[in-house]
């Protein structure tokens, strides 16, 4: 069994009871398909938790984007701290995609900047499905994207055990060919180095270093060291490596699959030569052949992924393997909840056509073989194949959900009692002069801030973002914008900085819609509220007027010239949740309060611990510095020599890093960094 232990600060209250009950039995029943119907701030990621522990079922969690799957994870880590909770999401901050674009004849080359820290936790995701039941993945829709095969993965790990025969050269054999990189610098996840008669490496799903002692040709012990202060922290009698990389091949696997790709050549070849298309032949033959060439003599090539196909072992068509794969591995029978499924389960379904238009013009103009098309996402209904009983939740669930589930379980009643925002419609029928939406905003703005509240506001474009967000800057209020563009861990980091107070205004397109808790907002103003479409439909209205749910203060401006049949829908349905829940307080005599919910930095696990280590130092060591600062640089540095001498390369680069910093601090230039 897992053993799922949940950690509940409260007892369920208000609809959560009932609606924990009828999602438990509806699992039992068998039900493929339910959707749990919550309002914002009524706590459905609480509910969820409370079923997951009764499930008692390894628990796949999908969100639409990066930022909610962060805010997701930390939540169900503060529930179930005892248990593996782990968040997955892609690991490029940029990604541009190979392609092609015939009437421009234009070729676009892939260019992708990968983060090093959320690779590390996909590594340590999918570990924990191969190695325990008690796992939680909260991820984006990257779980439906190529991963490499879960059984090579596994099956590849490298066990070192204290008291077996083996010497360090053959050690350090066994884990460069699982793609470990060797290093004599800093170690990083995925790289090892040889000290005296010592191996260190650390493993690429955590931040430690284990060094591997040895007698002879005898591994003599293992020791588990923080990286910073390279202290002990444990002895274990053994360790399990995994690789380095999620797509592994064998030596002999690799010859087989390097033989196939060559007869696809020699095909499509063929193919272009009766199409009379001597360019495309030119084009894939040049490609190809080099390919061939850089993986038989470097083991990869920029753009590997394409002869995925050949590497796994799939027949034509074939889906790939992807991080599904890895739960039915750890548990067929697995949990799958769809976040905010009127948006996720959309994009679900869109990434297979998008990418499959893309590759079919590549393939057509010899930039790539047909075999391309299977390193490819998931299809909807292949995804629908792997997952087993799903869980949606929303405030407003799509068609999809309400034709497809056996049951919709209702949660509109908030444990706080707080009440749906009160709305109010601005620029329709104005008896007093109107002066604009932007100004109007900020004016209602003002009088948030002064009481120490936030506010938010919606536009509808990222242009219309950051304009809006530098004319409130340049009108002396403290604003910042978010949208799509911004990098993950920096958007996480903006929205935690919004809650502490650091500015007063958060301005953003449709990432302010669904599942941010900002409990501190006290006023949404949706610009343009009129312009029906995508971002002012009934669904994006609802949404976007729940982000001032969580205050007691809470109010929505709808800023709109016409009344358009999404607004009315919307007020509408804002308006009967507010008579629900005014009931249910006045009959069990409840005083809304609004949400409390402790700031918490959700994207420090993504900081690498040598930022954090110098972060600290400094704070202890800013007093002396500033006291002599000649003589505290001279100790350092000499500090830094003697840790150099020992060949303790970690502790030196973090006593260069603080030197920087505190030269920097006044004012003074440092030396060029090697």
């Amino acid at each position: 069994m897992a053993n799922f232990k949940l950690h509940a600060p409260y007892p369920p209250a208000g609809d959560q009871p009932e609606a924990i009950k009828a999602l438990e039995k509806g699992l039992e029943n068998g039900m493929r398909h339910q959707t749990l119907f919550g309002v914002t701030g009524s706590g459905k990621t609480f509910t969820v938790a409370n079923v997951i522990a009764q499930k008692d079922k390894p628990t796949l969690v999908m969100a639409h984007n990066k930022t909610l799957a962060a805010q997701l994870a930390q939540e169900y880590r503060e529930f179930f701290p005892e248990n593996a909770v782990h968040y997955f999401v892609s690991y490029y901050d940029y990604y541009q995609p190979e392609a092609y674009i015939a009437h421009s004849d234009t070729y676009i080359e892939k260019e992708a900047m990968i983060n090093a820290e959320i690779d590390r936790l996909r590594h340590a995701a999918t570990q924990a499905l191969l190695t325990r039941k008690d796992v939680i993945i909260v991820a984006s829709v990257s779980a439906i994207y190529g991963l490499g095969s879960p059984e090579q993965y596994e099956k590849v790990h490298v066990k070192i055990e204290v008291g077996t025969a083996e010497d360090r050269a053959a050690l350090i054999r066994k884990l460069v060919g699982i793609y470990f990189e060797r290093t004599s610098a800093d170690l990083n996840p995925g790289q090892l180095r040889a000290i005296g008669n010592s191996l260190e490496f650390m493993p690429v799903n955590e931040r430690v270093i284990y060094r591997v002692g040895f007698e002879g040709d005898v591994v003599a012990h293992i020791d588990r060291l923080d990286p910073v202060s390279r202290a002990k922290i444990a002895e274990p009698s053994s360790v399990f490596v995994f690789p380095a990389k999620h797509f592994v091949t064998s030596e002999e696997e690799r010859d087989r699959a390097l033989a196939e790709i060559k007869v696809e050549l020699d095909l499509q070849l063929a193919k272009f030569k009766r199409e009379a298309k001597p360019l495309e032949s030119e084009r894939i033959k040049r490609r190809t052949l080099h390919d061939l060439a850089m993986i038989r003599e470097m083991g990869y090539v920029n753009g590997i992924e394409n002869y995925s196909r050949h590497f796994d072992g799939r027949k034509a068509g074939e889906p790939p393997y992807t991080l599904l794969d890895y739960f039915k591995r750890c548990d067929k029978d697995f949990l799958t909840v769809i976040d905010e499924s009127h948006v996720t389960v959309s994009q679900i379904g869109g990434m297979y056509a998008g990418d499959k238009s893309r590759k079919d013009n590549l393939v057509e103009y010899g930039f790539r073989l047909p075999s391309a098309r299977d390193n490819r996402p998931l299809t909807f209904e292949e995804f629908e194949e792997r997952v087993g009983q799903v869980v949606y939740t929303s405030a407003t669930p799509g068609a999809y959900e309400r034709g497809h589930s056996e049951q919709i379980v209702e949660q509109i009643i908030r444990p706080t009692g707080l009440i749906d925002p009160e709305l109010t419609v601005c620029g329709v029928v104005e008896e007093k002069e109107y002066p604009g939406q932007v100004a109007d905003f900020i004016a209602e703005a003002e009088k948030v801030i002064k009481n120490g509240g936030r506010a938010l506001a919606t536009t509808l474009t990222k242009q219309m973002a950051e304009d809006l967000a530098s004319f409130l800057r340049e009108k002396g209020i403290k604003a910042e914008y978010l949208h799509s563009d911004v990098k993950t861990i920096d958007r996480i980091d903006i929205l935690t900085k919004f809650r502490k107070g650091e500015f007063d205004i958060l301005v953003g397109v449709n990432l302010l819609r669904e599942g941010l808790d900002l409990p501190e907002v006290e006023l949404v103003g949706i610009l343009d509220a009129d312009k029906e479409g995508f971002l002012r439909s009934e669904t994006s209205l609802i949404q976007t007027i729940g982000r001032a749910a969580r205050n007691v203060l809470g109010r929505v401006i709808l800023y709109a010239d016409v009344m358009t049949g999404s607004l009315e829908k919307a007020i509408s349905e804002t308006n009967r949740r507010r008579e629900l829940q005014l009931a249910y307080n006045k009959k069990h005599h409840i005083t809304p309060k609004t949400i409390q919910k402790e700031i918490r930095d959700i994207a420090e696990s993504m900081r690498s611990e040598h930022q954090k280590t110098i972060d600290e130092l400094l704070v202890l060591d800013t007093i002396a510095y500033k006291d002599d600062p000649k003589a505290f640089i001279r100790q350092k540095r000499e500090e830094m020599a003697e840790a150099v001498e020992k060949l303790d390369f970690e502790t030196a680069a973090i006593i260069r890093d603080e030197i920087y910093k505190l030269e920097d601090s006044k004012g003074k230039k440092p030396r060029a960094r090697k």
